[in-house]
């Protein structure tokens, strides 16, 4: 039976990896050889925990796992000080130094799912009470790899119990394959399961997006790293790469979108940044926060995060599927059920037939992805289909933009049957309405990294603006506005840097056509006007 280790009784033929008895390699206590945990056939995700013992069995290995992989699962909770590969069967027992470090580490991981090379596995405890070794051949690699965990378990100071001495409680994080935004926030919540979040501090370098966190205690960022490296947080992108920093503090001066010290709420936001409440408040205290499946990572499956608005949505695999997400952090980045990357046609109805263009469309949902064509329908100008670069980008956009008013009318946006827009054939009458966008130097998002993942934001009556050259005063650009047929509220340039700038427009709407009509606006001097929405207000 594929996934059981079976016990062995007088008799019974052995394979090149079955637990060999007397003469074997391994030599195992038990106090019932036969029919114990370890012969029991695991079901799902239902874990039989067994009673306590020094030796924690682990199925559904893959097959090309390593000793120190293995290892590694129990490191956290104490001192490995054996263990046994069976690889033909996708199996290890690992021998913890004591009981309280095997039970430790079999309660942690029945609320987390261990996952190896993106794999759930499953761990309880054994039948077995101790693991007994020779000098077989077998088991040289096995050893060694133990010898060398030990070898550096005791110069970096982890002790045989559950402390770390010496180890930084700081993690240095980087977010690889950023497709959609992560934010501190977002961080804090997945973090927050291992630990005390103390303080974050976010930057991007190299043109990767990078976070420094600090736990409380240095165990609790060694859960962590154990847990959350190579996740991804959503589907296929944004995956976690973490290590420990060579900090052990971090100083952090203010509360804002970029870092924050759980420890001091009175800290500055710093210019032009939402204050922490603001902040904490959108973040934990609005409706519709996405809660996990209990089931999450259970057979390899990904978890149904459950919107109050009774909206479905995949979810992130493995640990991370157990956290809460804020609606504005999730909703539309995930992948929908039957949303997979193929669908990224919307068809977006109840448009004004004789205001709307190609172009608009193009501006508008390119805020959310990259629009690659756009087609008007030719004897039915209310509707529109639009494709994006994949289905994750179509769902983004149609979760921000459905139901917003364009022109005096609110938008309706489903996802199409269709899977491309077709360009007209040669010599077919179009009118202009079909439009490919697939070469367009305005796509926000072509280069990996870019700050433009970090900032996106649902329609608003605020815009930021950049690129905005010196010569350009702040009446002109009140007055550029004010042209397209909205009320200037407020402005205010960037204290550090004049060439961004932020600006209230009289509603939403008013916005999103202001939007669509200066986005890439000349402003002389070879300087074009970018245009985005804004969660920060005036």
């Amino acid at each position: 039976m594929d996934g059981i280790v079976q016990e062995l009784g007088v008799g019974t033929k052995r394979g090149s990896d079955d637990l060999f008895l007397s003469n074997g390699p391994f030599k195992m206590n038990s106090q019932s050889s036969v029919n114990g945990n370890d012969s029991k056939k695991f079901k799902g995700d239902i874990r039989s925990a067994g009673a306590p013992s020094r030796v924690v069995h682990i199925r559904k290995l893959p097959m090309d796992v390593t000793e120190a992989e293995v290892i590694s699962l129990g490191l956290a909770f104490g001192k490995v000080t054996n263990l046994l590969m069976l690889k033909g069967k996708n199996q290890a027992f690992v021998e913890m130094n004591t009981e309280e470090a095997a039970n430790t580490m079999v309660s942690y991981y029945s609320t987390v799912t261990p996952l190896l090379r993106n794999q759930p596995i499953f761990i309880q405890f054994s039948n077995h009470k101790e693991l007994k070794t020779d000098n077989s051949p077998n088991q040289a690699r096995a050893q060694a790899a133990l010898q060398a965990v030990n070898s550096v378990q005791s110069s970096s100071g982890l002790d045989s119990g559950m402390g770390l001495a010496g180890q930084s409680p700081v993690l240095r994080i980087i977010v690889e394959n950023l497709f959609y935004p992560v934010t501190l926030d977002v961080l804090h919540q997945i973090f927050s399961k291992f630990g005390t979040v103390l303080k974050i501090i976010t930057f991007t370098k190299n043109n990767q997006f990078q976070a420094l966190l600090q736990y409380s205690d240095p165990m609790s960022a060694q859960h962590a790293k154990l847990a959350l490296d190579g996740q991804n947080i959503y589907n296929a992108c944004c995956t976690l790469r973490i290590d420990f920093s060579k900090l052990t503090s971090l100083n952090v001066k203010y509360n804002n979108e970029k870092s924050r010290d759980y420890t001091r709420p009175d800290l500055p936001s710093g210019d032009g940044q939402p204050s922490i409440d603001q902040t904490i408040a959108a973040a934990f205290g609005a409706p519709g926060i996405i809660s996990g499946s209990p089931y999450a990572g259970a057979a390899g499956f990904p978890p149904a995060f459950a919107i109050s608005q009774g909206l479905s949505v995949q979810g992130v695999p493995g640990p991370l599927g157990h956290i809460a997400f804020p609606a504005a952090a999730a909703a539309g980045r995930m992948s929908l059920p039957g949303f997979g990357a193929g669908n990224c046609v919307l068809l977006v109805s109840n448009l004004h037939p004789e205001r709307v263009t190609p172009q608009s469309l193009f501006i508008l949902f390119g805020v959310y992805g990259d629009v690659q064509r756009v087609k008007i329908l030719f004897n039915k100008k209310e509707n529109a289909l639009i494709q994006m670069t994949d289905g994750n980008q179509a769902q983004l956009a149609m979760s921000h933009l459905n139901s917003q008013r364009l022109y005096g009318k609110p938008l309706r946006i489903a996802v199409s049957k269709h899977q491309a827009v077709q360009l007209p054939r040669e010599g077919q009458e179009d009118q202009g309405l079909t439009k490919d966008y697939s070469n367009s130097p305005l796509h926000r998002f072509k280069k990996p990294g870019s700050k433009n993942f970090q900032n996106i934001f649902p329609p608003s009556s605020t815009l930021h603006l950049s690129n905005i050259p010196s010569s350009v005063s702040e009446d002109d650009i009140r007055m550029l506005f004010s042209e397209t047929g909205g009320v200037v509220k407020a402005f205010k340039f960037f204290q550090k840097d004049r060439k961004m700038a932020l600006i209230q427009m009289g509603s939403v709407e008013e916005a999103i056509q202001a939007l669509i009509e200066l986005h890439n606006h000349d402003l002389g001097e070879n300087h074009h006007l970018r245009v985005s929405f804004s969660k920060s207000t005036i």
